[in-house]
Formats: structure tokens, sequence, C-alpha cells
């Protein structure tokens, strides 16, 4: 017999079930107060009031370094290039303003025109060599086994970081006149006439130890770009390419430049931005020598703003360095457009 109090209820063999009153589910339920069901989960947070602004105290200390080291030099550059401030005037706290006379000065200059042009052609053979030699490098460590691949990237990584006084001070020595160990290696090699040869005395020659010195520093950040970027690409496509009968030109110029353009734009870019601001590699090695016919606009500026203290007109000169970068580099902006636009 069921207890008192118990449903029944029939089941599916046909027997009496007994159903029991006051099971701990009800007991639950009849404890919610207005017999609601009760909700579970977690309350919702309100969260803190200063989330909001967190991101922006965690970019202050960067915006402050900006504004400090990169800003306020800029405009106070700017300002200087329309002074005529010399030696006397800074001595004395004097300022005169000379509004565009600075400017005028340099773009009516013969000379200013010269080096912008020996700058640009100094930068475009820069920055061929460096893209070219990094990218054959970077495809050399993709090709390579662990333990050559972890040297080579370790002496790169020694060139790469090696301060550019401590480089340029490197150069001097291997290409002196009187114990550089390349005169003395072409020498030896049965180049008689380059023993104690000057590097120096010629343009074309001084030239090719600052460029050589440039691509030798510059190299491994392209060659580390080139080689991340191949990681990135599956192998099955290399394997694809090698049974269609492709070779090795082939599959760069398919695959591999294709999927990695925009790396190499934007490495590019960098150089472009790099090489154009050389000024210690120059400075350095050639001083501008022989008879000025290795300086370029930031060897330029620094001549004349510092070598022979006219701030405003060295400041004008940087001023126009920019704006000249600026336009040059904006064409380029136009073509990497123009190819994402394509893609």
């Amino acid at each position: 017999m069921p207890p008192k109090g118990a449903q029944t209820g029939l089941r599916d063999d046909g027997d009496t079930a007994v159903l029991r009153s006051g099971t701990a589910g009800e007991k639950a339920g009849a404890g919610n107060a207005g017999g609601r069901p009760r909700r579970f989960g977690r309350r919702k947070s309100t969260g803190n009031s200063n989330a909001g602004i967190t991101p922006y105290l965690l970019l202050l200390p960067a915006l402050v370094a900006i504004v400090v080291f990169i800003v306020y030099p800029s405009v106070d550059e700017l300002l200087i290039s329309f002074q005529r401030l010399n030696a006397f005037e800074l001595i004395g706290h004097v300022t005169h303003w000379i509004g565009f006379a600075n400017y005028q000065s340099i773009l009516s200059s013969g000379t200013f025109w010269v080096i912008f042009n020996r700058t640009v052609w100094f930068t475009v053979i820069n920055v061929v060599l460096i893209m070219g030699g990094g990218t054959l490098i970077g495809l050399l460590l993709n090709r390579l086994g662990t333990k050559v691949r972890f040297t080579l990237s370790i002496a790169m990584v020694f060139a790469w970081a090696v301060p550019v006084a401590a480089s340029t001070t490197v150069f001097q020595w291997l290409f002196d006149q009187q114990t550089g160990v390349v005169d003395w290696a072409l020498a030896k090699l049965g180049f008689s006439g380059m023993a104690h040869y000057d590097w120096m005395s010629n343009e074309y020659t001084a030239f090719a130890v600052v460029i050589l010195c440039i691509v030798w520093q510059s190299i491994p950040f392209v060659a580390f770009n080139v080689y991340a970027g191949l990681t990135t690409i599956s192998t099955e496509l290399f394997e694809a390419a090698r049974l269609d009968g492709a070779g090795a030109v082939r599959i760069f110029r398919s695959v591999i430049f294709p999927m990695l353009r925009p790396l190499f734009f934007g490495t590019v870019f960098l150089e472009i931005i790099w090489v154009f601001g050389a000024l210690n590699q120059v400075l350095l090695i050639t001083g501008g020598n022989p008879v000025g016919k290795t300086v370029t606009l930031p060897v330029y500026a620094y001549l004349e703003g510092i070598g022979e203290q006219g701030y405003g007109m060295g400041s004008a000169i940087a001023a126009v360095t920019i704006v000249m970068l600026c336009l040059m580099m904006s064409f380029y902006f136009r073509i990497i457009l123009k190819q994402e636009d394509e893609l």
C-alpha cells in the first residue's frame, strides 16, 4: 500500500508507481520566496570606474617621451630655421627673425641641389645592396641546418648590434692607408698598386667604404625579416612549385615575393629612412672629403650648423631634408597603396 499522502500513478508495465512528496527539489522550490525559480550564476560585475582611463595612463610615459624628445626639438628646430642664429646671437641671447631668408638661400644655391642629387643616389645604391644581400641571406637561412643557421644568426646579431661609432672605427682601421688590412691583403694577392692606397683620396672609393660599412650594418635586419617571413609560408607551396618544374628564381618570383610583398615594402621604407639620414658613417669615415665630394644632406646640415656655427642655416637645411624625404616617401606610399588595391 502506498504511504499516506503519497501520489500514485501508472508505470509503463501497468504497476502502480509511488511518487513521494516533499523531495529536495520541491523543498528548495518551496523555500524560494514567492515561488520564483532561483537564478544561478555569477552576479554581473559593475566594473572599476577607472578602467576606461587605464589604457591612456599606460600610454602616457611613451607620449611624454615622444613630446620631450621628438616634438619639442622638432618645433624648436623649425623656429630656429627662421632666425639668424650664430655664435654671437647664441652667446648674447639675441634673437633675429629673418623669415624665409635661410630657405631662400638654400633653395637658390647650386651646392644644395648637387648634394641633394648625391644623397638620392647614395640612398638608392645602399638600399638596393641592402635589400639584395639581406634577401639572399634570408633565403640561405631558410635552407640551412639548425646548427649552421644558429651560428650565422649569432654572427649577424653581433654585426647589427655593434654601435655605429665602433663599426665605423673598424672600417677606418681596415682601409687605413698605412696600417690597413685591406691594402695589405690586396698587395699580398698580387695587386702591388694597392699597397698603401689612400681610399679617401677619391670620392668614389671613399663612398665605396661608407657604403660597405652601411650595408654591413643593415643586412642582418633585412635577413632576419625575410627569414621570419619565409617561416610563415607553407612548405607544400614550395614542393608544388618544384613539381611543376619551377626553379629557384621562378619560385621566388611567383611564390615568395607575392606572399611577402607587404614585408618587402615595409622593410624598404625603413631602409630608405635610415640610409637617407645616415650621418655618423659619412662624417666619421670621410668627414665629407675629399673637398666636400662625399657630403650628403645630413652631413651638410651638420657642417653648416655645428661646424660653421650657423645654427639657423643648419636648422633650415635639416627642415628641407625632412620635407624632401617626406615627398619621396609619399610617392613610395602611392606605390604601396596601389599594390595593396591589386591584392
